[in-house]
Parts: structure tokens; C-alpha cells; sequence
């Protein structure tokens, strides 16, 4: 089973690397996010590839995109959904939104209004949406990716701490090295990456996708392992640059992207490093910065990477 997890990591990444060029974090996390069956906030500035990236990746694991973009009239409704009447058979029938797909883009999430964003977290919790007092659940590999950037404010909503606890992952992508840059100029000239569908690119089995979730649920964690996690996560609580630390979910949070980051590898067991690598990730938007830690120009992965440092790593 390791190997068809190994088979479509490397499947994944070879296909979007034609595409996407030097975000190789953003797709290991963006994969590593609909692996663990979870939602990820993808904050960037305009222009680095962050929706570019979940368009192919629908189309590299053959399932469902729809896109969202969100502005301050957007009611929930349009995302979930309503009844409408048909004449033709002169009754009511459910007229599904873009909520109701494999892989949604809900680009510029701070921008949604506050009784929208609440539908929005209903679906990402509950796996399901209600139009009109009646549940509808959503597809199996219902997955949102939210984009936000991280420079313009004016004229936004901040999402509540509740809902930002539902993102199993904040990816934050930055720019790319000049290599990649002089790289993406080179091959981008003559390509129309707006249209994915006339892309290259190669869709997986849909039973391929199947066999890799259940890899990274067979993932052994050792006891030890599990300690550690529970001890980094609880020193993030008492932590002199950090106000408020993460929750027992965080914990859960950081042992399933663990699993994920170790399955991805083709390995079948955990060890610190996989822990290492998920912290920043699943813990950045689930702390709360010490205003004078702020002040002083401390981001959450400083913080973070030194309750990382603090913590002693079990042998």
C-alpha cells in the first residue's frame, strides 16, 4: 500500500511540476490536505500560483473543481444552494451550489461576509450543506482550499478563531527563486495556463486516490511519538512569546499532517522529523501572538520554531 501512496505522491508532483513551477511546498502540503481528508488556507500575494495549483490538482486526482470568488454580497445561497421551481414538472427541485464538489477554490475567504463564512463552516465541519431546512451531504473527497492575501485589508472580514480551527493546514507561499522564475518565463510564454483542461496533464485511477488515504490511516505511531506531539503542542500554552496556545484539536491536527508528511515519504511508521515538518503548518493560525512579541517583529513560525527547539526529541 505504501507504494501506491509512493505512485501517486510522485504522480502528482510530476505532473504539476509541468505547470506549477517552485511551489513544491505548496503542492506537498496542498496533497498532504486532501490525503488527511482536511481543508487548507492558502495565504500568498496575487500571482503565485495558488489557484493555478488547485485547478490542476483536481484534474491530476480526477475529481470535481468549483471556484468561488468572494466579495461582501455574497450570500450563502450562492454557495449552498437553493430550491427553484420547475414549470416543466411544475414542482420545486434542489438547485445545488459550487459547495457541492470534490476540490473547492473559495478565493479570498476574508472578503465572504460573516453569515456566509457560518454556511461555509457548517459544510467544512459537518460534511454537509442545508438548503431550505434540509441536509444534503457533501461529496467523499469534499475538500476546501481558501486563499487569502495576506497585504490587503480594506474592505474584509477577519475570520473568527472557530473557523480558522477548521483548516487543518495554513500553507503560506511566498515568491519563487529566480531559477524557478526565469524558468516559469521561459515556459509560460506560449501557454495559456488559464485553460486547464486543454493542459497536458495525466488523471489518476480513481481508486488510486482511495488506496492513498487509507495508507496514511495505517501510518504506526509509537508511543513516544504521540508524547512528543502532546508535548510540543502544550508548550505552545505556556510560552512567553505566545498568548494563547493550541487546543487538543490542534494536537490531533498535527499528528494526522505527521502521518500524511510520513506516508508521502513511503514509510509506514512515524518519526520526529514528519512531527517537525507539520507543526509550523498546523499550528501557525491556531496561536495567538504576545502583543510584545508582535511588536518586536516575532511571526508565528519564530515562535513556533522555538517551542520546536525547546521540546527534546524522543530516541
Amino acid at each position: 500500500m505504501m507504494n501506491s501512496l509512493g505512485a501517486v505522491v510522485r504522480h502528482v508532483s510530476d505532473e504539476l511540476n509541468k505547470i506549477v513551477i517552485g511551489q513544491q511546498q505548496l503542492v506537498t502540503q496542498a496533497l498532504a490536505t486532501v490525503l488527511c481528508g482536511g481543508h487548507a488556507l492558502i495565504e500568498g500575494v496575487p500571482g503565485v500560483a495558488k489557484t493555478l495549483t488547485v485547478k490542476c490538482m483536481a484534474r491530476v486526482l480526477n475529481v470535481g473543481f468549483r471556484r468561488v470568488q468572494c466579495n461582501s454580497d455574497l450570500m450563502p445561497a450562492d454557495i449552498v444552494g437553493t430550491n427553484v421551481f420547475d414549470a416543466m414538472i411544475a414542482d420545486f427541485r434542489v438547485h445545488q451550489g459550487p459547495l457541492f464538489t470534490e476540490l473547492l477554490l473559495v478565493d479570498e475567504i476574508n472578503r465572504m461576509p460573516p453569515r456566509t463564512q457560518a454556511a461555509l463552516l457548517e459544510a467544512m465541519e459537518e460534511r454537509q450543506a442545508t438548503i431550505d431546512g434540509v441536509s444534503y451531504p457533501l461529496p467523499p473527497y469534499f475538500t476546501v482550499f481558501a486563499t487569502q492575501n495576506p497585504i490587503e485589508f480594506e474592505g474584509t472580514y477577519p475570520l473568527p478563531e472557530a473557523q480558522l480551527d477548521r483548516f487543518l493546514l495554513k500553507i503560506s507561499v511566498g515568491y519563487p527563486d529566480l531559477a524557478s522564475e526565469v524558468k516559469i518565463l521561459h515556459e509560460h510564454s506560449g501557454l495559456d495556463v488559464r485553460k486547464v483542461e486543454e493542459l497536458r496533464l495525466t488523471s489518476l485511477d480513481p481508486e488510486a486516490l482511495d488506496a492513498a488515504r487509507r495508507s496514511v490511516i495505517d501510518v504506526t505511531v509509537e508511543a513516544a511519538l504521540t508524547e512528543y506531539v502532546a508535548r510540543l503542542v502544550r508548550k505552545t500554552r505556556d510560552w512567553s512569546a505566545i498568548r494563547l496556545g493550541a487546543s487538543p484539536r490542534a494536537a490531533i491536527a498535527v499528528l494526522r499532517v505527521s502521518k500524511a508528511f510520513a506516508a508521502m515519504e513511503e514509510r509506514d511508521y512515524l518519526i520526529p522529523d514528519d512531527v517537525k515538518a507539520a507543526v509550523k503548518c498546523t499550528l501557525r493560525h491556531r496561536i495567538l501572538l504576545d502583543p510584545e512579541a508582535e511588536l518586536e517583529g516575532v511571526t508565528a513560525d519564530e515562535a513556533l520554531e522555538q517551542v520546536i527547539r525547546s521540546v527534546e526529541v524522543p530516541k
